[in-house]
């Protein structure tokens, strides 16, 4: 009988090599590190080859593993091709988008459902951070889209929206204005900061968080002001301008990796799509 190489396992064998270690093919094809060892040594078993010489942590291709990559990256290629073609565009997957938190709820419930109905075989990996990080995983290829925010005059911006002061207006009568921000690195944390200080406007952070609702719940509670669009409290009209300082507009930016597909293109034009209704709400 002849030996089928199962196409997830040949997966995970070209991100090791793409990404050059263990851990960083584990975080793009989303398995833990001991079940990608149990995969890799599957693939040496069933080929009767060792892929790999291992000196500690790092890994060097043999010559058998050198010529596999090359089949591996054949197969793999042909495969996605018949999917798309054969299944009239339909597309099995994975795909990994990124997103900060302001548009998780939007993208999650809107964009992601219309995507599995188009593609009911696909699988999709959602991921929520800082655009920072989002950016750098997508430069990584570990990720395939990446939706965050960027600075006012950036030449790929899809939206631009102003940024506002959130919180109770008794907290305006503070002699040292209470924050409540996200936790480093965060656009808004800055863009705050550097506008009070530039006012002479004294300041304290009172609520650190790393989570977008905790810090909507601080600032509903009166434990601080903040400094977001108006997506963080939609119902909510922000403190009237001009009592604290102003601060530059930010820009929403969707970017795609250097090797999206079909699939991948069309989320991030889906994403766009939802993006552009939320303008009104910025």
């Amino acid at each position: 009988m002849p030996v089928n190489l199962p196409t997830n396992v040949l997966r995970s064998f070209v991100a090791i090599v793409d990404s050059g270690s263990m851990l960083s093919a584990a975080d793009q094809v989303f398995v833990t590190q001991s079940a990608l060892s149990l995969q890799i040594k599957r693939l040496e078993d069933m080929l009767q080859q060792s892929l790999f010489t291992r000196d500690g942590r790092k890994l060097t291709l043999t010559p058998a593993g050198t010529l596999m990559l090359d089949y591996a990256r054949r197969v793999l290629a042909l495969h996605d091709e018949a999917v798309q073609a054969v299944g009239s565009g339909q597309f099995a997957g994975p795909i990994r988008i990124g997103m900060v938190q302001d548009f998780a709820e939007a993208l999650l419930g809107g964009v992601l459902a219309h995507f599995a109905r188009l593609h009911p075989e696909s699988q999709v990996f959602a991921r929520v951070a800082g655009t920072a990080e989002l950016l750098s995983l997508l430069a990584r290829d570990q990720l395939d889209i990446a939706i965050g925010y960027a600075g006012a005059h950036e030449e790929d911006a899809i939206l631009r929206a102003p940024t506002a002061w959130f919180g109770k207006p008794d907290l305006l009568a503070r002699e040292v204005l209470p924050l409540a921000v996200l936790e480093r690195p965060c656009r808004f944390r800055e863009a705050a900061i550097t506008a009070l200080d530039a006012s002479a406007r004294p300041w304290r952070i009172a609520v650190e968080t790393p989570n977008l609702s905790t810090l909507r719940a601080a600032v509903e509670a009166g434990l601080g002001v903040t400094a977001r669009t108006a997506l963080f409290l939609p119902d909510e009209v922000p403190l009237p301008p001009g009592v604290l300082p102003s601060m530059p507009p930010v820009t929403t930016i969707i970017r795609a990796g250097e090797r999206a597909d079909v699939a991948t293109l069309r989320l991030r034009d889906l994403s766009r799509d939802v993006m552009a209704q939320l303008q009104p709400a910025l």
